[in-house]
């Protein structure tokens, strides 16, 4: 599912969009919300010109929070990139629940702002300061709002290039997605064989990555989901028990597929329906991963509860804090990719939309109507 950054305030002709700072939904941690793409309307400091700055682009902007119906299609200047930025035309932008959030205003973002926290295209334009990367060059990102757009402004250290044998549509629906299974199944709490992991929502975008990176680990994956269709694509992808969460109380199927022993970690980006629950089929000392909150945010709750049930380990993780760096971000997404190019980490595209169906593509992912990845093609 998105560090904290001093943002200058904007100057005359631009358009600023940055988010402001916000305490995590669940925990004390503060969240960090990604820095904003800035649509540059008189840029002199560039060294590259967009060829493309003349013509006037397509995209999505909130101009209040709300339903899906706060997205609005809206015409803008092709960006100029400012000295450290490059010039992106989209191929694709990927549709996740965080985008969902800040539309709602759970996560705060400074109105009007363009939604969006993942794309992946080639680069049309440089700033001056730009060394790594030239116009031509396909790459990706995360954790930038602005990919609801035809083209988007992004700082080039956030930029990762998109390796041979990978497609555009394949690394927009990998960045976010992929690298928060990865950071799930490789730091939060670090799968070994033969441990037992909780996945809810495993046929969802993240949930079918998280089912196979934790597959090929080794460990042991029970994964929850609602319907027979859902539950065959979770198998597929490597889960070894299924618990159809309409029909079964995962409680009591968890603890009976475990012997009452408990799993050692539940990864949870439902939120406030399975929180309680999973906390009762951790074993003790076990880890609650809550990476998402699809059905709502938990409610607070006193800690001691943790205790009381095994001396448990509670993590309300983002993605921004796993790839702060550049140094993590590069070497996390090129893992991610490098699964993907070598067909050890299976993509499932179940859906494109044209950009100006945005409202539709939130309408279809918060009805739980899709599994898989649903992107944004512009």
């Amino acid at each position: 599912m998105g560090g904290d950054r001093e943002m200058r305030q904007p100057q005359r002709g631009e358009r600023k969009l940055s988010p402001k700072p916000q305490p995590s939904e669940a925990s004390g941690a503060q969240f960090r919300p990604p820095r904003a793409t800035k649509i540059n309307l008189l840029n002199p400091e560039t060294s590259s010109t967009n060829p493309e700055s003349n013509s006037p682009m397509k995209a999505i902007q909130v101009k209040q929070t709300g339903g899906p119906e706060a997205l609005i299609v809206a015409d803008f200047p092709t960006p100029e990139p400012k000295p450290n930025e490059a010039v992106v035309k989209l191929s694709a932008a990927g549709v996740n629940f965080i985008d969902v959030y800040f539309r709602e205003g759970r996560y705060k973002a400074a109105l009007p702002f363009v939604p969006g926290q993942e794309g992946a295209g080639v680069v049309t334009a440089i700033g001056s300061e730009v060394k790594s990367l030239k116009p031509g060059d396909r790459v990706a990102w995360s954790g930038q709002l602005g990919a609801y757009a035809e083209y988007a402004a992004i700082p080039a250290d956030r930029l990762v290039s998109i390796p041979p044998g990978v497609s555009d549509q394949q690394a927009a629906a990998a960045m976010l997605q992929g690298m928060t299974a990865h950071y799930l199944s490789h730091d939060t709490y670090p799968l070994k064989r033969g441990e037992t992991a909780l996945v809810h929502a495993a046929a969802g975008g993240v949930g079918l990555l998280l089912v196979q990176m934790a597959h090929n680990i080794g460990a042991r994956v029970i994964a929850t989901v609602s319907t027979d269709d859902k539950a065959k694509l979770a198998r597929e992808a490597g889960a070894d028990d299924i618990i159809l969460y309409m029909q079964q109380d995962f409680e009591s199927e968890t603890k009976r597929l475990t012997d009452g022993k408990g799993v050692d970690v539940v990864y949870d980006s439902v939120g406030k329906t399975t929180f309680e629950k999973g906390l009762n089929i951790l074993r003790p000392r076990g880890m609650m991963a809550l990476f998402g909150g699809s059905s709502g945010a938990v409610p607070p709750f006193d800690p001691i509860v943790l205790s009381q049930k095994g001396s448990l380990y509670l993590t309300r993780p983002t993605l921004a804090n796993y790839t702060a760096s550049r140094e993590e971000l590069v070497e996390r997404s090129t893992a991610v990719l490098a699964m993907v190019a070598a067909g050890k980490l299976k993509l499932r595209i179940e859906h494109t939309y044209p950009l100006t169906e945005a409202q539709k593509a939130h309408r279809d992912l918060e009805g739980r109507k899709t599994t898989g990845k649903l992107l944004l093609i512009p």
